[in-house]
């Protein structure tokens, strides 16, 4: 039994399971609509837009349920007729999927769409409760990808739009793209970008309070194959970049092109794997009236290629990021021999200004007041070398959570204050099983509140997104996957029934209430709650009342499941009988889910109890789960037995049929005369023909039928003299 959830690498367990359920929260699809993977929330319109294959919805924002308006964006007729010629598979990929949604400054929408392998992007307004799409399209190539299953990344910068994705058909041309009204881009060389995944984007305004006059930056994460490395076979590292909102492009070199992209790899290191785990989503977290340093960006990693069971979260410092890219070392390109280049640490001279540098005040003193005036020497420098020698690590050094299971996909982290008046970061990550886990990090340690199983299908999580906290609502939680979105609440208190499940869940979003008796959402309730997050000290609860105890009946020799399922994956149950410890019985076994009394005796009749044990912080914690008072019944099983000792029951209602049809066959053959019948003579013990025999009565030579008494006179002896035997149906020397 696990302490907190996490006893080694790897072996965290959810301290509850809960299944799917149609209730679990509120759902959306459409018949016919498939692929809910991009939301927008609008929480300004009470709106969650929801882009799918086809088509945008707009959602009520606290029940998406209820869908306030829909537009459709279907591909022309004739240009999926192109994307057929081409190849492409006309219900998969020559269709629009959406992939962008974003908010102007003017409020309107700006959305993009495959649009069968020729991107398109459109505005859109909803006004009057309608949700309208501008007529006039734009080119959307480097912007949004081409096909459904290709990466992409992307970020609305007032009104300039940064996109990570193909541009080009074949999806051989990656860039990393500003569209404004001086678009700049990434080079087309695998120094810069190979083979990449796209994974995020965030803006960090590290222009504020910047007393070297620095600019804001996007930093992008992804994933691609290393070229810094020495290997046989394709080895794909976890990255993260970043580019200067102020980037104009160079003069000369690197023209319309970035001149501050610098890369860096990110490192989430788990012992268990020799391989570099590989990024899959990621979230920034800033703290109210903290500087933009302190902000965290969360991101989720899994295994390549299989090479390990364990998915992890590791957590990154922005300011450890900001440091390495404005301090760090570089990698250098080093050809050996014709066709082999190696990368190692740049030991030469750097020019001034430092090559991938936002134009800071120091570059204001050399006169340079914008990247069109950086010097070729410094352009050159960084075209060639956009790679940092050294690697971002975590916070701690090492992943905050380690888990064997489903892969975790995406990522979404909320601040959530605690009675006890500290504030704790609370993450909610959704996986390829279509799970939401519930983990919270107490002083290092981490511990998973839930896991909630949100489709049917158990199809991965594609997208997540999380509404504010609003001054009397709660806020809710949206996934979206290939055939739907739900919505569910951050705090599910109603799941406790009891003052100690209810603290041993330590969810800092619940209290259990004295008053009421019941476990609630803190935030929304007036008065003392009692909850003990980092503890789990159950023994706050008041003293609760003894379980009422249950009466069942068995009959002798019958069966009988007593059930008692464990208050959480985290407790173990054990029985008591007569208030003892259950002693050993080869009629008595424990299951997971209760006891079973197999073939009850008279000595079964007793008291019996089932504890739950569970570990926490603070102690150990026992309470009666069930109590049960069996005894013997008169005459036929209980109804309960009956249920419980189905099996056995079924086995014997079988047997009972099975002799019954051979009965009924046999009688058959006998009437049919099939299977004759030999008599021995009593008086000479000669053998007469079967045709003088018959069944069920035996039939003397007077031609009358006598019943076994008679036969046998009137002693009641036996009437067995007359043996009957099965034989052949052979003709005997007389017939012939």
């Amino acid at each position: 039994m696990p302490l907190g959830g996490c006893s080694s690498l790897g072996e965290c367990i959810s301290r509850k399971t809960i299944p799917y359920h149609e209730d679990t929260g509120h759902r959306f699809h459409e018949e016919g609509v498939w692929n809910y993977s991009t939301m927008l929330l609008r929480e300004d319109l009470g709106l969650l837009l929801l882009g799918a294959r086809d088509a945008i919805y707009a959602l009520d924002l606290n029940n998406i349920s209820h869908k306030k308006a829909s537009v459709k964006w279907e591909v022309p007729e004739i240009k999926q007729t192109e994307c057929i010629k081409k190849g492409k598979d006309a219900e998969i990929d020559c269709k629009n999927y959406i992939r962008i949604l974003h908010t102007m400054n003017d409020g309107r929408m700006y959305a993009c769409g495959t649009n069968a392998f020729d991107p398109a992007c459109a505005y859109m307004s909803y006004e009057d409760g309608g949700l309208t799409l501008e007529n006039k399209e734009e080119d959307g190539k480097g912007k949004c990808p081409f096909g459904p299953f290709q990466s992409y990344a992307s970020i609305m910068v007032g009104d300039d739009l940064y996109s990570a994705t193909s541009m080009n058909f074949l999806g051989s041309e990656t860039v990393v793209m500003r569209s404004s009204n001086v678009s700049i881009r990434t080079e087309f060389k695998s120094s810069w970008l190979n083979e990449p995944t796209f994974i995020s984007m965030a803006q960090m305004p590290e222009s504020e309070d910047s007393s070297g006059g620095d600019d804001d930056k996007v930093y992008l994460f992804f994933s691609e194959t290393a070229l810094e490395y020495d290997s046989y076979s394709k080895l794909v590292v976890s990255r993260v970049a970043r580019v200067c909102k102020g980037d104009l492009g160079g003069q000369r070199t690197l023209q319309k092109k970035w001149t501050s992209f610098l890369k860096a790899r990110v490192d989430c290191p788990v012992l268990e794997s020799q391989l570099p785990f590989v990024i899959q989503d990621t979230y920034v977290l800033c703290e109210p009236q903290e500087p933009w340093g302190r902000c965290l960006f969360y991101a989720v990693f899994t295994p390549q290629s299989g090479s390990s069971e364990l998915t992890a979260v590791c957590a990154y410092r922005v300011s450890d990021i900001s440091a390495l890219f404005s301090k760090g070392r570089y990698k250098n390109p080093l050809p050996v021999e014709t066709s082999y280049v190696k990368w190692v640490m740049y030991n030469g001279e750097v020019p001034s200004p430092r090559p991938g540098a936002c134009i800071d005040n120091e570059a204001r003193k050399q006169g340079i007041s914008q990247t069109l005036d950086l010097p070729d020497r410094t352009l050159q420098f960084v075209k060639d070398r956009p790679l940092m020698d050294e690697a971002v690590l975590p916070e701690g050094q090492g992943p905050l959570l380690v888990r064997r299971g489903a892969a975790f996909l995406r990522i979404i982290v909320t601040r959530v204050e605690a009675v006890d008046g500290q504030k704790y970061h609370v993450m909610f990550i959704g996986t390829e099983s279509g799970t939401v886990v519930k983990a919270v990090n107490y002083d290092g340690k981490m511990f998973i509140i839930e896991e909630v199983e949100l489709f049917p299908s158990r199809e991965p999580i594609r997208v997540l997104k999380l509404s504010e906290v609003k001054e009397g609502q709660q806020a809710h939680l949206y996934a979206g996957s290939l055939s739907g979105a739900v919505q569910i609440p951050l705090a599910t208190c109603w799941r406790s029934l009891s003052c100690m499940d209810c603290v041993l869940a330590r969810d800092p979003y619940c209290g259990w209430d004295p008053k009421t008796s019941k476990c609630l959402a803190h935030l929304y309730v007036q008065g003392k709650l009692i909850q003990s997050v980092k503890e789990g000290d159950a023994s706050l609860c008041p003293a609760g009342g003894p379980v009422k105890p249950v009466n069942e009946s068995v009959w002798l020799g019958g069966n009988l499941k007593l059930p008692c399922a464990p208050p959480s994956n985290l407790a173990a149950t054990s029985w008591q009988r007569d208030g003892l410890p259950l002693p050993p019985s080869d009629h008595l076994q424990v299951l997971p889910d209760g006891l079973l009394i197999f073939g009850a005796t008279a000595s079964d009749a007793d008291h019996y109890r089932c504890l739950s044990l569970e570990r926490s912080h603070a102690r150990n914690f026992t309470t009666v789960v069930a109590d049960y008072r069996v005894t013997l019944s008169d005459g036929m099983p209980s109804l309960q037995a009956q249920r419980d000792g189905q099996s056995l029951a079924g086995l014997q209602a079988a047997v009972g049929i099975l002799v019954i049809l051979l009965t009924a066959l046999m009688g058959w053959n006998f009437y049919k005369g099939y299977l004759p019948l030999s008599c021995k003579n009593k008086d000479n013990g000669s053998t007469k023909d079967s045709r003088y025999c018959s069944a069920p009565h035996a039939q003397l030579e007077d031609g009358k039928n006598h019943t076994g008494q008679e036969a046998g006179g009137r002693n009641g002896e036996n009437a067995s003299l007359h043996t009957v035997v099965l034989s052949q149906n052979y003709p005997d020397e007389s017939d012939i």
